[in-house]
């Protein structure tokens, strides 16, 4: 039997021919169809030159184990999200390795009402059935359709805002050659019947999954400079940024500066808050601060989560929070399934923009200024768990309070950091932030006395 080794905590990623192919892929629709027995299931793939086969090879297995497929297309995963909660159908499969480099690819499952599949949510089953291949053969085979779903899901999008109270706005929108261009396009056509007054001056537009400008991955410093560049030359008043499934999106002011997921979900939280106050914010442990402060203002209830997206969907469940947001830039509604969308935060921002007047440095700058942060810090550490336990006795003396709900997070009063190892790489990932009004010392201080005791 066969180990497979591209199972993660929470999809399937894998290096194509060696960890994933089309005979993985077909294992996995067949396993999915024969542990959930569902009726029908939608299945869509990005862009990657290995998406389509893989995503047919996937749509084979689960028509042998009965299961009928609606084929989307090429989507991002959100729209695969929506079909499996919008339509009459028990789940959804994306076919996208997102971010990840040229040689790789993955999988995204869901069941009924996109609830997410991860390890311990019936992940280790599909993987279990999928190595054993101990398939049963079923008597009627299920059929392909295609379907197209981007009419519904635009119409869906348009419900966060209401288009009429839309101000004049310049938008640099860079899908990086990833899959958001064809929703942008139905958007910008939605928005000129309707005279929403905006204008979107497009960059890496067309998808391309040999990826001329790069992986679309604008968490990383040296893939900002194209879409910060066109927000400076054309004097726009946001840069919006995807990547590759765009079920994240990142943001940049009218100066062209990049401005930190951590922020954005205060600024979202803000917009939540200001339509219904007492709602329930759901955020993630690495960067509390701001976030704690802006649902206070604005009287909402705050609810830490374990980062992840199938952990911050369960605690939005939970306790029925109207938003979640992760610094790394994954946001959540409860309107969308409790999903993450990259297409809903910069409608809200717009929006935001519009009713508040004002410049989105205007809106985040006293946050930054009065909660700095490092930004996530990514170290290659033999022994992630030594590194941990050598930085908790560092700092013993000091009686930090200690918080292990993700990794393990250190609050001092006027700063704290969470530091936690990566799920799917040898990555130690180092966040630290502080408050302005208590602290004396600069965050690169905090940033060199970490990173000395990390690398040493």
């Amino acid at each position: 039997m066969t180990q497979l080794t591209c199972f993660k905590a929470y999809d399937i990623r894998g290096k194509l021919g060696t960890e994933l192919n089309e005979e993985i892929a077909y294992k996995v629709g067949r396993a999915y169809g024969q542990i959930y027995q569902p009726k029908t299931v939608v299945v869509g793939c990005d862009m990657r030159l290995s998406s389509e086969g893989l995503k047919q090879a996937t749509m084979r297995g689960l028509n042998d184990a009965g299961v009928n497929v609606l084929d989307l297309g090429m989507t991002g995963t959100e729209e695969v999200y929506f079909g499996a909660f919008h339509l009459d159908v028990q789940g959804g499969i994306e076919i996208t390795a997102s971010h990840n480099p040229m040689d790789y690819n993955g999988m995204k499952l869901v069941r009924e009402n996109a609830r997410p599949i991860g390890a311990d949510s019936g992940l280790k089953q599909i993987q279990a059935l999928a190595e054993s291949a101990q398939f049963i053969a079923v008597e009627n085979k299920g059929r392909t359709e295609q379907y197209n779903i981007l009419p519904e899901f635009i119409q869906h999008l348009l419900g966060y805002i209401d288009p009429s109270k839309i101000k004049p706005l310049k938008l640099v929108m860079n899908a990086g050659n990833g899959a958001a261009g064809h929703v942008i396009d139905a958007l910008e056509e939605k928005f000129q019947q309707l005279g929403v007054p905006l204008q979107l001056i497009k960059i890496h537009h067309q998808a391309d999954g040999t990826f001329p400008h790069g992986i679309p991955n604008p968490i990383l410093i040296e893939n900002r400079a194209s879409t910060r560049d066109a927000v400076i030359e054309h004097q726009a008043d946001l840069g919006i940024a995807w990547d590759g499934d765009f079920d994240r999106c990142f943001l940049f002011d009218e100066k062209g500066q990049f401005i930190e997921g951590y922020y954005i979900v205060g600024l979202l939280a803000q917009a939540f808050l200001l339509k219904q106050a007492g709602e329930k914010i759901v955020h993630d442990p690495r960067l509390i601060w701001n976030t704690l402060a802006i649902t206070e203002q604005y009287n909402g209830i705050a609810i830490q989560s374990k980062s992840g997206h199938s952990f911050i969907k369960d605690k939005m469940r939970e306790h029925n929070a109207a938003y979640g947001g992760e610094m790394s830039a994954h946001h959540y509604f409860r309107d969308f399934a409790y999903c993450d969308s990259g297409m809903i935060p910069w409608l809200l921002v717009i929006a935001l923009l519009s009713e508040t007047e004002q410049s989105l440095s205007a809106l985040v700058e006293e946050m930054i200024y009065q909660f700095p942060c490092s930004g996530e810090i990514n170290f290659t550490v033999a022994d992630s768990q030594a590194t941990i336990e050598k930085l908790l006795s560092h700092y013993a003396l000091q009686n930090p309070i200690l918080d292990h709900s993700d990794g393990v997070s250190l609050d001092f009063g006027s700063w704290r950091f969470n530091v936690r190892a990566s799920n799917t790489e040898p990555l130690l990932r180092l966040n630290i932030e502080s408050r302005l009004d208590q602290n004396p010392k600069a965050m690169s201080e905090y940033i060199e006395e970490l990173s000395a005791l990390i690398q040493d």
